[in-house]
């Protein structure tokens, strides 16, 4: 696969390697919101099919991008903390039963656990980072024997969000489930640069804000719910989660049974008729290019430059250990970050820092005249 670069709106003055922070925009995604916008202007053209049949068309094409089998099980949300807050409104636990999270996990599935755990006081397990470096294999041995007959939920990312390593989400998922305990993925900072399959991991909810990897709007995620969670209380009640909403003339004759599958916990004004379909473009580009594409371009541009840093004695995981897209780079302690970052700037290198350590993300907007101001970059610190 060659870059596709021109299909989106980056300045050729700039190297941007920060779409774990937040994507660059296609221009068909633009195009697609442009349009919605204008959409408002004649309002009396909006059909009631136009406030369910686009939602119904991204939940379908979403439920092909991560191998869900039911496209009912797919909710559209405003956001991961959202998404984290319907599944952990139905968890059964009883004082003294626990709660498994990853050290240094992102926030928006953190605060929602901690609040569970102090209502019902339950324990939350941090399985902590080992302190030798590779960590990944470590880390998901510690992760996969915290996991017992008291443990109520499972909760994790895909990969880390600050530095790219990977989980073994089946054998968790199994481990999981095993015990009884709700499993619940965050794959904001994976899904859709990475393949990953509903169908063998398995996991109870897998939550995703738009905006990164899926490359589409700020504010607008999907999140899909298993089986065991579609009789469960949303935590809002809204209109046209119910059954037969779409019978404008029998909203007021009041449905006490919602809609199918996971219908229930998609946020009010789902309909967004600009959101929806940037939303939609964007998914229909990952489904054209592919996440196993994307992980093999990315792989093999950075191969050469990741070795070359390696080498200066940069630290990173092994490459089957972590994802090709987003990458952590450790720096040795003779390195001035002050400097570095100014050499950054210097070159227009987009990057995330990270303490001690350099947040690096990749995509197919990416070529080799990156890589070369990148490389620059370092060379001048």
């Amino acid at each position: 696969m060659n870059t596709q670069r021109s299909l989106f709106s980056l300045p050729r003055e700039v190297a941007y390697f920060n779409g774990a922070y937040m994507s660059p925009q296609l221009k068909k995604v633009e195009e697609a919101g442009i349009a919605g916008l204008k959409q408002k202007n004649r309002p009396f053209e909006l059909a009631i099919s136009d406030f369910f049949e686009p939602v119904q068309k991204l939940k379908s094409t979403y439920a092909k991008l991560i191998n869900a089998p039911d496209p009912a099980s797919i909710a559209i949300i405003p956001s991961v903390s959202y998404g984290i807050a319907q599944v952990a409104n139905n968890v059964e636990a009883a004082p003294g039963d626990n709660i498994v999270l990853l050290e240094e996990q992102f926030p928006s599935n953190y605060y929602t656990w901690e609040r569970l755990a102090n209502e019902k006081g339950l324990e939350l397990r941090i399985i902590k980072a080992p302190g030798t470096f590779p960590r990944a294999v470590n880390w998901n041995e510690h992760l996969l024997r915290s996991i017992d007959e008291k443990t109520a939920v499972v909760t994790m990312s895909h990969v880390h969000w600050a530095d790219g390593t990977k989980y073994d989400l089946v054998r968790i998922g199994q481990q999981a489930r095993a015990a009884g305990a709700l499993f619940v993925v965050d794959g904001t900072q994976s899904v859709g640069a990475l393949p990953f399959d509903v169908s063998s991991i398995q996991p109870d909810a897998l939550i995703c804000a738009g905006y990164k990897w899926l490359i589409g709007p700020y504010s607008i995620g999907l999140a899909y719910y298993s089986p065991a969670l579609s009789e469960g209380t949303p935590v809002e009640e809204n209109w046209i989660n119910r059954l037969h909403s779409d019978d404008f003339r029998q909203l007021v004759n009041y449905q006490p049974a919602y809609r199918g599958g996971a219908a229930r916990y998609s946020v009010g004004e789902q309909s967004n008729f600009i959101q929806v379909p940037m939303m939609q473009a964007a998914i229909e580009q990952l489904l054209e290019w592919s996440p196993s594409n994307i992980q093999s371009y990315c792989s093999n541009l950075l191969k050469e430059p990741l070795d070359i840093l390696h080498k200066t004695g940069v630290l990173l995981e092994p490459a089957e250990q972590r994802a090709h897209h987003l990458i952590g780079l450790r720096l040795p302690d003779h390195i001035d970050m002050k400097r570095l970052q100014a050499a950054f700037k210097d070159h227009n290198v987009v990057v995330s820092f990270r303490g001690n350590a350099i947040r690096l993300s990749c995509h197919l907007y990416n070529d080799e005249q990156d890589v070369e101001k990148l490389l620059a970059a370092f060379s001048k610190a």
